[in-house]
């Protein structure tokens, strides 16, 4: 896991907490299925707010998305999080305990302050 600074990085950006680790992959299970919240709260066993607060960072992220019928499903929007989504899943069914060590870790001080100073080139 602390290998692939892809992943590292995939999991501090977007998975907040072992709770957003099981909406994702809830979602991630059948992408075809659109879940309305209240069904996503029964299921996860959570709070109506914290699947919301997770759904909304999610579609933010280009990991899920709304329908017109307030239902969401799991569609990212682009190959590389659906590949690096499914690399998060191996390592959470494999290594539960990293994964959760890992993004209840708090940021490293050091890379924050050298990601101040990055020069972003594309903005």
């Amino acid at each position: 896991m602390a290998d692939d600074p892809r992943l590292v990085a995939f999991a501090r950006e977007h998975i907040k907490s072992v709770w957003a680790v099981e909406l994702l992959l809830l979602l991630r299970r059948d992408p075809a299925r659109c879940w309305a919240p209240d069904e996503l709260v029964r299921e996860l066993r959570a709070s109506t707010n914290l699947v919301r607060d997770n759904l909304a960072s999610f579609q933010r992220s280009g990991l899920a998305v709304e329908d017109d019928d307030a239902c969401w499903r799991y569609a990212p929007a682009a190959a590389a999080l659906d590949e690096l989504a499914g690399q998060l899943e191996a390592a959470y069914r494999e290594r539960p305990v990293a994964i959760i060590n890992l993004i209840s870790a708090p940021p490293d001080p050091i890379q924050g302050l050298a990601d101040a100073f990055k020069w972003r080139g594309d903005k």
